[in-house]
């Protein structure tokens, strides 16, 4: 299938920072054909006016976790492990995959809705996120976020290594490559060594990339180096899970060493500004990152601790923190914060996407510019990261297809969504 999208202005995130004006962009199957200023001869399947509004990659959603929608605001108020121990952790044991679909679907439906194309997502359950990811039609790094505690360590009995072994087996590659399957670790203070070296071989054997949480709290990072004599980047460097491509999130604690371990390796750092500042975590140093040559991405974390997936409000918050926290209006600029929510969330994940040049996945959204919050437009990358928000999203269009388009939704019936979160998942985790 073959379409035309016309009467618009493209924001091209190319090295040359083009925003092209009447522009006509062509797709062809899941990827962009053509881009440019003059109408493409020839006929196509469909032609979607744009209506004079802007055209942009999708974004790419680097950290999150799904279905924590149902978790939306709960025990707010408490730092990161008060809340994890006390809240969270005990909900969570009440799942199953009835409940984990219903609010997979609600979570996606909200990151669709305001323009997400892509994601990284690490959570329980996680075949039955496959299921509804590939439904939903966007694409998606996906990984269950490996535990283990101690014990006995045989990876043919080890719940998470068996686990992580079958999510190859069945989901690498799906969809043309909609779903991709990432080997994971939690984080350093819900694993051990036995876990971290079977991890490593496991993305190294299988050519995989890694998803972890890393230095996201103070304590977390201080009680790995009283543990281990070093921080927790330098203990996932020495067990090798830093020698495939790798999404480390969070990074809050990090050091100028830990900085230098990342740049070396390629691991990208996903700053996740919102949930940060909400727990009380602090801010991750992205500029300084930035400047030694860490690749920065945007991440929106779990909806129980950022309470929602719009990434406009996370690009906007992430620019204005930097700039705020370093006395310094270029710290972090807008192309800069539109730059991690696409290009660089794009590199992080090791998709061809995150740009408009042919040959690029077609993931495209169309952001309303003639809405009040966007009048008037002196600077198109200005209006996009300070003055727009998801509600802007006219329309969502993932790997050539539109899934999503002046409010109404073409793979999830949202209906049916809010009437088994309401009936089922909700009753199921709170009684």
């Amino acid at each position: 299938m073959t379409t035309l999208i016309y009467n618009c202005t493209a924001v091209l995130m190319d090295e040359a920072r083009t925003v092209l004006r009447n522009a006509y962009v062509v797709v062809e199957g899941a990827l962009i054909r053509s881009v440019g200023t003059t109408r493409p001869a020839g006929t196509f399947d469909r032609e979607i006016d744009g209506g004079g509004n802007v055209l942009m990659p999708g974004f790419v959603n680097a950290h999150t976790h799904v279905p924590m929608t149902l978790l939306r605001g709960y025990g707010g108020g408490c730092d990161l492990h008060t809340w994890l121990n006390q809240y969270i952790f005990p909900a969570e044991t009440k799942w199953d995959d009835r409940a984990i679909s219903a609010a997979a679907d609600l979570g996606l439906a909200e990151m669709i809705a305001s323009g997400v194309t892509t994601i990284a997502d690490m959570y329980m359950h996680t075949d039955m996120v496959a299921q509804r990811v590939l439904s939903s039609g966007i694409s998606a790094n996906l990984s269950c976020g490996g535990l283990f505690f101690g014990g006995d360590f045989d990876p043919k009995t080890v719940h998470d290594c068996v686990v992580q072994e079958e999510l190859f087996r069945t989901w690498h590659g799906r969809g043309d490559g909609q779903i991709l399957i990432d080997a994971s670790i939690h984080g350093e203070y819900t694993s051990q060594a036995p876990l971290w070296e079977w991890t490593a071989d496991f993305a190294k054997r299988n050519g995989l990339g890694l998803h972890v949480h890393l230095s996201e709290t103070r304590s977390e990072h201080e009680d790995c180096v009283g543990r281990h004599g070093m921080t927790p980047a330098a203990v996932f460097e020495k067990y090798g899970l830093f020698d495939v491509r790798a999404i480390a999130a969070h990074c809050v604690w990090t050091t100028p060493e830990d900085w230098a371990i990342l740049a070396h390796h390629g691991v990208s750092a996903i700053h996740n500004p919102m949930s940060n500042l909400k727990l009380g975590s602090g801010i991750a140093p992205v500029p300084a990152m930035k400047k030694v040559g860490v690749n920065v991405a945007l991440g929106t974390d779990g909806v129980s601790s950022n309470n929602c997936t719009d990434l406009f409000a996370d690009m906007k918050i992430a620019a204005i923190l930097h700039n705020g926290a370093n006395c310094d209006p270029m710290a972090l600029t807008a192309y800069d914060a539109l730059h991690m929510a696409t290009v660089n969330g794009a590199r992080a994940l090791g998709r061809n996407t995150g740009e408009i040049k042919a040959g690029c996945v077609a993931d495209l959204i169309l952001v309303d510019f003639s809405a009040p919050n966007n009048i008037p437009c002196h600077d198109v990358v200005e209006n996009l990261v300070y003055a727009s928000h998801g509600a802007d999203v006219r329309m969502n269009m993932a790997r050539g297809r539109v899934i999503y388009q002046n409010g109404e939704f073409f793979t999830i019936d949202l209906d049916r969504v809010r009437r088994e979160v309401a009936d089922y998942a909700m009753p199921l985790l709170f009684g």
